[in-house]
């Protein structure tokens, strides 16, 4: 709890306490549980939208905030890069009056589309101007052109900023096929940018983010786990076979918990099919990005980040 408030309100805790405690008497999870266990240590819990007071975009709680908070304890200067399909807003509004933080976002920018802010033209307030970097993009992106983009901002970024450590975001509801029905990359084009970040070689907390189509979503941080381990992994998908001929009652308490768990696997495995493969192919979706408009706002981006001192 004390940790949360060194970001969100007292009053919006103590509400979000009591909603839970109603929650908890409906179900088996323990109030410890939800309090003291870190969100960000789970790469599908990244809750970047949440405001200090109230909760927005399915987040309730600013893990990524807090994170950049414990982080800015021990180094100056943090960049916070969020790769999720929408804008980081949550974070961007915590952090816009300082320049101790800087944070880059690249995301859909569309009419109607959430949260419906993060134009080339936000960059910050007072002592905090230019240190917000936006990144508008449209429909249909792929790979190359995405890395294209991060690559060029995130090196004048780096240049201009000169960070101690790093939070990156890395939302997989970019990923074609997800529900969005947005950006058409896959795994390879999210790991490239993955990749561009850890070459810095600075302290780098990784978060999950969005990710609406649960296959692909495991497929893809199962793919970018494997990339910041520098490990390369088999392209098909293994399957989970269920011990046969052991009957619950000559089992042990473990060994009948894993049992089930191997059920449970079994039952999801089936949602990798038909091809049961890591790897995830881009959609014939049409790529909306003008390559007159990308260069606009790259040399917008550029531009402000000469301000940054």
């Amino acid at each position: 709890m004390e940790e949360m408030a060194s970001f969100h309100t007292d009053a919006y805790l103590q509400h979000l306490q009591k909603v839970m405690t109603v929650q908890l008497q409906k179900g088996s999870l323990s109030m410890q549980q939800l309090w003291e266990e870190p969100p960000s240590l789970q790469p599908s819990a990244c809750w970047t939208a949440s405001a200090r007071d109230e909760a927005s975009g399915f987040c309730y709680l600013n893990d990524a905030v807090l994170g950049i908070l414990r982080l800015r304890q021990k180094f100056d200067r943090v960049l916070y890069i969020d790769l999720d399909l929408h804008h980081g807003d949550g974070v961007e509004d915590a952090f816009s009056f300082t320049s101790k933080v800087m944070t880059v976002s690249l995301h859909k920018f569309s009419p109607g589309f959430f949260p419906g802010t993060g134009d080339v033209t936000d960059v910050g307030l007072g002592k905090g101007r230019y240190y917000s970097v936006n990144v508008p993009i449209q429909d249909g992106i792929q790979d190359e052109k995405y890395y294209q983009i991060c690559e060029t901002v995130l090196k004048e970024v780096y240049a201009a900023f000169n960070p101690d450590a790093v939070v990156l975001q890395l939302g997989a509801d970019t990923i074609a096929g997800d529900p969005m029905c947005s950006f058409n990359m896959t795994p390879d084009g999210v790991g490239k940018c993955l990749k561009y970040v850890l070459q810095w070689q600075l302290a780098t907390l990784i978060l999950g983010g969005g990710g609406y189509n649960l296959a692909n979503t495991a497929r893809c941080w199962t793919y970018l786990t494997g990339v910041i381990l520098g490990r390369t992994l088999c392209s098909e998908i293994p399957d989970h076979e269920v011990p046969v001929g052991c009957p619950p009652s000559s089992l042990s308490q473990p060994e009948t918990s894993l049992l089930t768990l191997l059920s449970s696997s079994l039952q999801f495995f089936t949602e990798y099919g038909p091809d049961y493969v890591l790897e995830i192919t881009p959609s014939c979706r049409p790529d909306r990005n003008e390559p007159q408009r990308i260069q606009e706002i790259l040399n917008s981006i550029k531009g402000n980040l000469k301000h940054v001192v």
